[in-house]
């Protein structure tokens, strides 16, 4: 059997022995038998007649002991591993990378070799142990030695060990008597490795190129117009959105061009180019399009970033999301407007509360059931800095304490049974940049006091079975019914947690403090429920203004629905009124005892007018009104003399009161006299149709 002939290699590190063995293998292995040793590792005690390839001149001395004269010793050339280049030839023109080698000449041969063939798109700073001085980069290339390589670089690329070069291959296999016979074979298994190269590098430029068409549609897809350029001025993106507002021709013209070419406003230059301008954001109009153009740098791309954005698009946009975040009662719905009413109790409250609203503390609503105490938090939400952000509310009184912990705190992905797959956020993260309103926050357990006391104290929450901490930035506003002090004193609410509420405070009067604004509040849900023009007789409003509403505005609206729903026509009669709120005697007969003796009692604390005397009073009153003249208690007994309707002044005071206490007038002192109210107003010129 052939014996084949044997070729050994010696090295200085066991990496270079293995990257040099697998090359001559894979290149002669089918020819000769190759034996590798490293100094790093073992040489060999003696070589005899042997054919030895050396790495490097560098070892020369290192191995000298190793080797009898006999030996035929070639030292290897050696050059770039091009099964790395791909990496390299990825870096953009001009980048700065540091080369790293164990030696001043490998470094020096490495570059050189790289430039030679034709990798010379990068600027190469070189380093090696004990340089005295260097240049750094934040990328370093080298040949495997990375534990040289500088800690503080960020990026390092590993070309591989150099490879033996082909002329050293070719000395080889003349040395070996074989040149003549294996050359072309030898060469096709060199070119078959360069082929492999071009795949590979043809390959990354398809896909590079099916990235490139891919960010050109979401570029031209997107709403914004983008544009970029480097420092120079060349234009690099220049996308559909921005062809329709700069009304180019087309957007593939402008790229390549210098900014200048294609855009002409030099205000607009002068701030895309103006790179020590601390501004970032400024309106421009454009061909009649109004836009917010942002800009930013990439410092070590050398390129400008700006973008195009529509304002009437975006008002568009803004106005279907807040109406989503509206839709899933994530906006506070209502507005300092929306709260109704005329009186000194409820103006000095929504005052106050307009005030409150321009802070970012805690805030404890007070107020009974039915007082609007949603109403208010969502009306201090829009008017305070966060108007933009979300608005959450929950009723804690309405879930269970588990319930409510995890839709307060959210959870994390197996934190219980049918906790859902990702876990969930709770109200507060959702709630990031706004306000959370806790209604009925007297409702909720110690267990939960406590957890909320945390999130106050440290603006930050961990998810129910969770263990990452979450910073948050939320106001909360939180309201109840209840006397909490007592509740403290009772320990069914914690003192601290009650102080950390309590930062500020808002108590929401109750219906019955403020009867004025019922004729108000009735006229208000009248336009809101019918687009009819209602009539109501004036004994109804009476009977309104006499009831003590435990329920507040939420039971007053529950009757006049109620009353809406009954009546004929479009009027609303006191035979209309449900019969917890009648107060009329003639009903004696269908109603129980305890009825009648409440309705005996209402009918002498507020005794009937007589309609003619009703409507003369509020007609006199109405046209001293429009002639300016006040209407005192004098001037009306002259006024009503002339119309026949016999009055003691008196009897003009109790009528007064009367009709004050349905809401028809206000009355006032010196030249202001008693004028009417808006549903009074309504009320006589209905009358005096």
């Amino acid at each position: 059997m052939h014996t084949k002939k044997q070729i050994v290699l010696l090295a200085g590190t066991k990496e270079t022995r293995i990257a040099l063995s697998h090359q001559l293998q894979s290149i002669l292995g089918d020819y000769f038998h190759i034996r590798s040793y490293s100094s790093e590792e073992m040489l060999p005690t003696r070589l005899e007649n042997e054919i030895v390839i050396l790495s490097s001149y560098l070892i020369k001395r290192e191995v000298a002991h190793c080797l009898i004269e006999s030996c035929r010793v070639i030292t290897a050339r050696r050059t770039i591993n091009y099964e790395y280049m791909d990496q390299l030839l990825q870096l953009p023109e001009g980048t700065d990378v540091m080369y790293v080698n164990d030696f001043p000449q490998t470094v020096e041969q490495s570059v050189q070799t790289l430039v030679h063939l034709g990798i010379d798109h990068l600027n190469y700073f070189p380093y090696y142990p004990g340089i005295p001085h260097y240049q750094y980069a934040d990328i370093a290339v080298t040949p495997g030695e990375m534990h040289l390589v500088p800690k503080e670089v960020k990026r390092i690329i590993n070309i591989g060990v150099r490879l033996i070069d082909i002329t050293t291959i070719s000395e080889i296999l003349n040395e070996l008597g074989v040149l003549e016979e294996l050359a072309t074979s030898i060469s096709e298994r060199f070119t078959e490795k360069f082929i492999q190269l071009s795949k590979k590098l043809a390959l990354a430029n398809q896909k590079a190129l099916q990235l490139n068409e891919h960010l050109d549609k979401v570029l031209n897809g997107v709403n914004d117009g983008i544009l970029s350029f480097d420092y120079t001025g060349k234009i690099t993106v220049f996308n559909k959105e921005l062809e329709n507002i700069f009304s180019t021709a087309s957007n593939k013209q402008a790229v390549g061009k210098h900014i200048k070419q294609v855009i002409k406003d030099k205000e607009l230059l002068n701030f895309l180019t103006n790179t020590e301008s601390e501004q970032s954001d400024q309106f421009f109009t454009i061909n009649d399009t109004n836009v917010m153009v942002h800009r930013f740098a990439l410092p070590a791309e050398k390129t400008m970033i700006a973008t195009f954005k529509n304002t009437s698009t975006t008002i568009s946009m803004e106005k279907a999301a807040r109406y989503e975040l509206k839709r899933k009662g994530y906006i506070g719905k209502y507005f300092f407007n929306d709260i109704i009413g005329a009186s000194e109790e409820i103006v000095r409250t929504k005052n106050i509360a307009k005030k409150l609203a321009a802070t970012d503390l805690s805030l404890l609503i007070q107020g009974e059931s039915g007082t609007g105490k949603e109403l208010f938090a969502s009306s201090i939400h829009n008017e305070s800095g966060r108007k933009n952000g979300p608005f959450l509310a929950v009723n804690c009184s309405a879930l269970s304490e588990d319930l409510l912990e995890s839709e307060l705190f959210g959870y994390e992905e197996g934190a219980f049974t049918g906790a859902k797959k990702g876990g969930k956020q709770g109200l507060f993260e959702q709630a990031d940049g706004g306000t959370i309103f806790l209604d009925e926050i007297g409702d909720i357990s110690v267990k939960l006091q406590t957890r909320l006391l945390r999130v106050l104290q440290e603006k930050e929450l961990r998810r129910v079975g969770g263990t990452r901490v979450l910073p948050i930035d939320v106001r909360v506003i939180s309201a109840t019914n209840k006397d909490l002090a007592s509740d403290i004193k009772q320990g069914l609410f914690r003192e601290d947690l009650y102080h950390r509420l309590n930062v500020l405070y808002l108590k929401i009067p109750a219906l019955r403090e403020r009867k004025g604004d019922i004729p108000i509040l009735l006229s208000h849900f009248l336009k809101m429920r019918t687009t009819n023009k209602m009539k109501v007789e004036n004994e109804v409003v009476g009977h309104l203004m006499n009831r003590s509403w435990t329920g507040n505005v939420r039971e007053l609206k529950n009757a006049i629905d109620y009353m809406l729903a009954v009546c004929d026509g479009e009027k609303i009669t006191v035979m209309d009124l449900p019969q917890e709120v009648m107060r009329i005697s003639g009903f004696e007969r269908s109603l129980g005892g305890d009825v009648i003796k409440e309705i005996a009692t209402t009918s002498e604390e507020l005794p009937l007018i007589a309609p003619n005397e009703e409507v003369a009073i509020m007609s006199c009153i109405y046209h001293n009104h429009r002639s300016g003249k006040a209407s005192s208690r004098k001037s009306l007994l002259m006024d009503l003399e002339s119309q026949g309707v016999k009055l003691s002044e008196a009897q003009i005071r109790l009528r007064l009161d009367l009709l004050e206490r349905k809401g028809f007038i206000v009355k006032a002192k010196g030249r202001k006299g008693t004028r009417l109210t808006e549903i009074g107003l309504i009320f006589i010129k209905d009358e005096l149709e």
